[in-house]
């Protein structure tokens, strides 16, 4: 038994609550090493003859990855109080693991063993509920739709005329987004996120100069007030993106610093290094990456904090949005989003607050800070795997493993499961313009654990480079967009709506794969049924048995390829080989035999 692997810690995603009642407990070990694991638990008071009362219960091993096995059970305490240890069996050895150590038998003191001091409700994670059942739709909106054109910046060219370019103007506004709302509706979507509309100076609006006001290009607070009713009379949320690490080059205070330096009211609002403040050939304060048109923001400044805090109540209490997605927030102190957040939720208790960071992220999500992050582990490795075919299939599997335990269940519930967006290439560009390849990644996206977004125009088959490329105008020419990919986005949406257990009401668990052939097989399942994806990721029609343990006694196969067709299913002969087209999949509904 190699006991130096065996790790636990009774803290984030490897002790938490997950509700009022059950508390979820993860153990890693080495792989293939152990044979079993189980949990010796009970409450730390509970004694009978002088002697702890304890209870023993054997956890699942939930997942592998290369180097590690992960072993997970659910208990519910009855007094909300929790000592525990594990069991490890290997061959003929076992051993207890406990919060002092390994031994042979378990100890009688109930302080070795680790702790859950009590289950607080205030320190449950507890995301706004209605997140864990959106579909999102990214919306840049200087390319979605102009339905005003009264209002376009000087310079604008005629829609969709030539190619994006970092400095041109479509015309773009909100007017052309209220336009097509029942367009997103029909598709499914009840969710949206607006890159920035704050006044700015580029087309991209990153560079905000003033956080109070809808930038004029794209209409006024009116029209974005009634974007918001119609957004709501449909059943879809909307999410604003905040800027917050940086501010535009003219953005007032910033100006004033430039104008004054040493003797501006603002000076202390940026991180200047030294006076005179020079922008050229190189800044001498903090930006963004090194853009001195994006000089950093000092969010711990008392006068930054309450401007910027008041952007977030303002936006909420005014026009009644949903949510706040976060630029750049892993650079922003703990601190201010520590008060961020009081400030979002005693405003509206179900806003939904997203960060943008592209690393693990549990410092983050605890709580206290952020609902969710974009989930940007989960979209590197999907498209490594689907699209650019840079690992086989155990790898992607052990990697996809690694993403589920790295944050707590109800972390990941919400998490953001994005695939393309205004900083990648397009979607169909990067699965080399095969349509195919996209099917096959919708499907995987909407299928696991989390909340998935689509970036305008990838469900009609649009293409294009990294940024400028990936944001070009929105095709609304019926005659050119790929009108069979659109079908099929909107019935796997359906899909997922439908049935619960393929969003966030199932575990998920791979259960089989071939890396000669590239193909994955896994399943979304809870106490009632079980539903099995077969993904075949290769340019092969490909051949395959599933194991005798996948089928029992009933099976039926869903069908969600056919156009102008509801999703059905058909009975299945499971006695019968699988074909699978390159590329294609299918899907499965089984009896549940399996228990989280």
């Amino acid at each position: 038994m190699i006991k130096e692997a065996i790790y636990h810690r009774p803290k984030n995603n490897f002790a938490y609550a997950y509700n009022e009642e059950e508390i979820h407990l993860l153990l890693q070990t080495k792989k293939n090493n152990i044979d079993s694991v189980s949990l010796l638990f009970g409450d730390p008071y509970e004694w009978k003859n002088e002697k702890w009362i304890t209870q023993i219960k054997p956890m699942n091993k939930v997942a592998s990855t290369n180097l590690y096995d992960y072993w997970r059970i659910s208990v519910n305490p009855k007094f909300k109080r929790l000592r525990y240890g594990f069991h490890c069996v290997s061959g003929k050895e076992s051993i207890y693991y406990t919060e002092r150590g390994f031994f042979k038998n378990p100890p009688s003191d109930t302080g070795y063993y680790f702790c859950f001091p009590y289950l607080h409700p205030s320190d449950i994670f507890t995301p706004p509920e209605w997140v864990k059942d959106t579909v999102w739709y990214q919306i840049f909106p200087e390319r979605f739709a102009n339905g005003d054109t009264s209002i376009n910046p000087p310079g604008t060219l005629p829609w969709g005329s030539t190619k994006p370019e970092v400095n041109n103007f479509f015309g773009g506004n909100l007017q052309g987004i209220i336009g097509h709302l029942d367009y997103l509706a029909d598709l499914g979507i009840n969710g949206i996120y607006f890159t920035p509309i704050f006044k700015a100076k580029s087309n991209h609006k990153y560079d905000t100069v003033d956080y109070m006001e809808i930038d004029p290009q794209f209409g006024d607070k009116e029209t974005f007030r009634q974007l918001v009713k119609e957004c709501h009379a449909r059943g879809i949320r909307v999410m604003l993106d905040a800027v917050f690490n940086h501010s535009g080059f003219y953005f007032k205070p910033f100006q004033d610093v430039l104008k004054n330096q040493e003797d501006s009211t603002y000076k202390d609002w940026f991180h200047i290094w030294e006076f005179p403040v020079i922008t050229e050939p190189k800044p001498n304060y903090d930006t963004f990456a090194f853009v001195s048109n994006m000089p950093k923001l000092n969010t711990s400044n008392p006068d930054v904090k309450k401007y910027l805090l008041d952007v977030a109540r303002y936006w909420i209490e005014e026009f009644d949005i949903d949510g706040w997605r976060l630029d750049v927030a892993n650079e922003v102190d703990h601190s201010f989003w520590r008060e961020f957040r009081k400030i979002v939720k005693e405003t509206k208790q179900e806003a939904y607050i997203l960060g943008e960071i592209w690393h693990d992220s549990m410092p983050w999500l605890q709580g206290d800070q952020f609902d969710a992050v974009m989930n940007y582990p989960f979209t590197n490795s999907v498209l490594d795997f689907f699209a650019y075919n840079k690992i086989n299939a155990e790898q992607f599997i052990y990697t996809m493993n690694e993403i589920i335990q790295m944050y707590p269940l109800n972390v990941s519930e919400v998490a953001f499961n994005l695939l393309g967006s205004h900083d990648t290439p397009r979607l169909l560009t990067m699965a080399e313009n095969h349509i195919d390849k996209v099917k096959l990644l919708f499907v995987f996206q909407f299928s696991f654990i989390g909340t998935p977004c689509i970036y305008y125009g990838d469900e009609i088959g649009m293409s294009g480079g990294e940024d400028p490329g990936c944001r070009s105008c929105m095709i609304w020419d019926e005659k050119k967009q790929n009108r069979d990919l659109l079908q099929f986005v909107k019935k796997l949406i359906q899909f997922r709506k439908a049935n619960p257990i393929v969003g966030n009401d199932g575990n998920i668990k791979f259960v089989q794969y071939d890396n000669e052939k590239n193909y994955i097989i896994y399943e979304k399942y809870n106490d009632d049924k079980r539903v099995l994806f077969v993904l075949n990721n290769s340019g092969e029609t490909i051949t395959i048995s599933l194991l005798d343990d996948l089928i029992k006694d009933n099976i039926k196969e869903y069908l969600i390829h056919s156009e102008n067709k509801p999703v059905k299913y058909r009975d299945f002969n499971k006695d019968s080989l699988l074909t699978i087209k390159k590329y294609g999949f299918r899907i499965f509904e089984l009896e549940s035999t399996k228990n989280f």
